[in-house]
């Protein structure tokens, strides 16, 4: 990847992780699959955009940010379907 499609990755990225959390501020009643979606994949965009231009620091927040995005899906799924 080069380093301008790495920018570009990254900044969708965030630019999702953004609206997620206006989205999470705005409505009454929060998605959580929609929420945790959108945090997950700017997530794994952003992380990849750090593998072009990496930053210790900013790699872990993704792998953290990721994790949790992966298991608040994954209780926002198992909900859904008991109900």
């Amino acid at each position: 990847m080069s380093g301008l499609t790495a920018d570009i990755v990254g900044l969708i990225g965030s630019a999702l992780m953004v609206i997620a959390y206006a989205y999470s501020n705005m409505v009454k009643t929060v998605d959580f699959v929609v929420f945790n979606l959108l945090n997950l994949v700017g997530s794994v965009m952003l992380g990849a955009s750090l593998l072009v231009h990496f930053n210790l620091a900013s790699f872990t927040l993704e792998v953290v940010w990721f994790a949790v995005s992966v298991l608040g899906l994954g209780k926002a799924l198992m909900q859904k379907r008991a109900t």
